[in-house]
């Protein structure tokens, strides 16, 4: 797999559209990591109010975006280790299972004991440490997700806004009672921070590395403008 190096302190819908132009033209399974500042994102088929505390996050200065793939809402923060895989594989089903199974994997190579659930999440023990979405395009497949290292579970909590129906769906009373941060939890790797578990997972996933030209990252910039549409981002 190759590892896409990617420049840091972008908008989280820059690397939304870099994703999009990567699966565009992607020939062999392709991964790359990604931090962003606080911010709030949205499946594409969500109603934002429903889920977004709009007043809480405009006051704090938090972002707010809606994406092209489903799922649910969720808050990223600089805790937060976003990855993104893309293959050239269009059988999108079949992807999503091959990742959850590989970040599993490495993280249970990691001494955390994790599992994929029926959600498509990653868990250790009973609670959430990575929620993924997916989605294909006619050229491959997008996987995204987050890992849960040391986010700030309060504003996490009062930033998103599930439903109580969705939350007993999983059998819990709060946002807060279902996720656990990988940072309080065990390990037998030498993993203390959100870096060191980027670096550990891009040493187990991938073999070859590409970096992005100028041009490349101009195409990337065209495109994170159809996130920011007004039209694209207003409640559907």
């Amino acid at each position: 797999m190759e590892l896409v190096q990617v420049p840091e302190n972008r908008r989280l819908v820059w690397y939304l559209a870099l994703e999009e132009y990567l699966a565009e033209r992607v020939k062999e399974e392709q991964v790359f990591f990604w931090i962003v500042a606080p911010t709030v994102i949205f499946g594409r088929h969500q109603v934002m109010l429903n889920e977004v505390n709009v007043p809480f996050c405009r006051e704090r200065g938090i972002a707010m975006y809606r994406r092209k793939s489903g799922g649910g809402c969720v808050y990223a923060d600089s805790g937060n280790l976003m990855i993104s895989y893309i293959t050239p594989d269009t059988h999108a089903e079949k992807v999503f299972q091959h990742y959850l199974d590989l970040l599993a994997e490495a993280l249970h190579k990691a001494g955390y004991p994790a599992v994929k659930s029926e959600h498509n999440d990653v868990l250790v023990g009973d609670r959430k440490v990575s929620g993924n979405a997916c989605y294909a395009l006619p050229t491959g497949t997008i996987v995204h997700g987050t890992l849960l290292w040391n986010v700030d579970f309060e504003t996490l909590q009062q930033a998103i806004t599930p439903t109580k129906e969705k939350l007993q769906k999983h059998g819990v009373e709060s946002v807060r009672q279902r996720v656990a941060n990988l940072a309080e939890l065990p390990a037998t790797e030498p993993i203390h921070s959100i870096h060191d578990m980027q670096r550990y997972l891009a040493a187990c996933l991938t073999t070859n590395d590409q970096r992005l030209t100028t041009n490349d990252i101009q195409a990337v910039d065209r495109i994170e403008q159809t996130y920011l549409d007004p039209s694209f981002i207003n409640d559907k």
